[in-house]
């Protein structure tokens, strides 16, 4: 096992990586931006030093800061987390010139899932079903035109090197689709630096479901089950869950075997993601993402396996401790992400400083946090506060867990989509797992979301007192014993010298 390693992230994600490295007795190195000099991952790790001014650009992702900070520090591996540097292939050779371990798949991996056109062309090779589309970077309006009619509307344009719902626009005209492709390439290019873009079909009414897959140097790949993480907005992902309301055995067996298909085929290394498209019975590749997920909580819970520990463990050379027949799917979980941010204002960020604070706690609730009381949250990065995670025995006791545990959960100073995730749970839909990934404009949940948010302000404005008047107590106590015990002081004081 390593005795250090540089974790190349901030926030949550750089905590949580450094618990299992406490747990496994290894050493960590925070690297932290002028804005988070007091964030608590900066304190929580052995070593910690700063990268550079707020701007990401400046900072978590600048290469040749952070892998000087591993050099001098004597670090033989980096964790990037997810997001910053996490599917960066420039990031992971830089790492392997400079000969550290980078913690995911190699550089050469990374690079070609990084491309979907590429990714989708080695899907088709592997025979991994893909979604119907057109694989060519498109170059002109006139061969754009003639895909789509060929394929059919409504068409999906998308960028070949985009991400997190970034570049991807759905069209239902030959016009829209000549709009859409100038649009998606412009954002394209300022974004990802690559303005090549590509067509599929768009599925209507589709499920988004991925499948956690491990695998070690050894050649042994495995599938950990699934998620469904069809709650999105915009194409980012709000509320995740193990196992989906609609797996079967055999349908994650098939589904499981396609993305350890896909990950043979590509020479994968360590943990990772294939994340497809369900639609009207069938199963469609989507994309790889070469990185721990965000989500990968809920699939530790309903697993027993802790997916940060088992990449550290295969980016040392060891073999999976377990195979495929010993991953058994238990219970229920569901992830809900915390943000600092107004649902009501179109999920505009809300940072500034966290006033008060209280996170659920009680049976079967995980909160993978950041932050504290008094902790600000900088303008210049995600707003996550933290991941709320719950398991129960089976869906009806994870839905009703997370609905007290998000009712519990108290912040105060800054908005968060507290009331939005506790909106989404009270939909029947929900209850049933008829779910999309349209789900938030099919049932209105914005309209609904109004009453839910001036209850949930009411009630934290009252625990806040409630909190705020135990903490003045608690104050007032500390303040008498300390009185106490400078008098004890003096008389004993008094006492030896007589």
């Amino acid at each position: 096992m390593f005795k250090k390693i540089l974790i190349a992230n901030r926030g949550e994600i750089a905590i949580r990586v450094m618990r299992a490295c406490k747990e496994l007795g290894v050493s960590t190195v925070a690297v932290y931006s002028e804005a988070d000099s007091n964030a608590l991952f900066a304190k929580y790790a052995d070593e910690a030093y700063c990268i550079g001014p707020p701007p990401s650009s400046r900072s978590y992702l600048n290469i040749d800061s952070i892998i000087d900070v591993a050099r001098k520090t004597g670090a033989e591996a980096i964790h990037p987390g997810y997001g910053f540097l996490s599917e960066n292939a420039k990031f992971a050779s830089a790492c392997e010139k400079a000969g550290i371990i980078f913690i995911g798949p190699s550089s050469e991996v990374i690079e070609k899932m990084g491309s979907k056109i590429t990714a989708r062309s080695a899907m088709i090779e592997a025979g991994v079903p893909v979604v119907p589309g057109d694989g060519r970077a498109i170059e002109d309006d006139a061969t754009a035109i003639e895909i789509g009619e060929s394929i059919g509307y409504p068409l999906m344009v998308k960028a070949s090197a985009g991400g997190g719902g970034i570049g991807m626009k759905v069209v239902y005209t030959p016009e829209e689709l000549t709009r859409a492709l100038s649009s998606i390439r412009n954002v394209a290019a300022s974004t990802f630096g690559d303005s090549t873009v590509f067509i599929e079909k768009y599925l209507e009414e589709p499920r988004h479901i991925e499948i956690q897959i491990l695998a070690d140097s050894q050649g042994n790949c495995l599938y950990l089950g699934d998620r469904e993480c069809s709650i999105q907005r915009r194409h980012q992902k709000l509320i995740e869950e193990a196992p989906s309301p609609i797996m079967t055995p055999e349908l994650r067996r098939d589904m499981g075997e396609a993305a350890v298909k896909a990950a043979k085929k590509i020479g994968y290394v360590n943990a990772g993601t294939v994340e497809f498209l369900y639609s009207k019975g069938d199963y469609y590749f989507l994309e790889v993402n070469t990185r721990l997920q965000v989500e990968h909580g809920v699939t530790e819970l309903v697993t027993g396996i802790d997916i940060v520990k088992q990449q550290l463990r295969v980016a040392c050379g060891e073999k999976l401790p377990f195979t495929q027949d010993d991953i058994e799917i238990r219970g229920s979980a569901i992830e809900c992400r915390i943000n600092a941010e107004d649902p009501l204002n179109d999920f505009a960020p809300s940072p500034g400083k966290i006033r008060r604070y209280r996170s659920a706690g009680g049976p079967g609730v995980r909160v993978d946090s950041g932050v504290h009381m008094g902790y600000v949250i900088p303008p210049f990065y995600d707003s996550m506060i933290s991941k709320l995670c719950v398991w129960g025995s089976d869906r009806e006791e994870a839905i009703a867990r997370m609905k007290r545990a998000l009712y519990e959960y108290v912040v105060v100073g800054v908005k968060t989509n507290i009331p939005f995730h506790r909106t989404v749970l009270s939909i029947d839909a929900f209850a049933k797992g008829d779910l999309t990934t349209h789900f938030i404009d099919d049932h209105d949940v914005l309209s609904a979301l109004e009453k839910v948010a001036v209850s949930d302000s009411e009630r934290c404005a009252t625990l806040s007192s409630a909190l705020e008047d135990r903490n003045k107590k608690i104050a007032a106590i500390s303040t008498a014993v300390g009185s106490y015990m400078n008098a004890a002081k003096r008389h004993d004081m008094k006492g030896s010298d007589e």
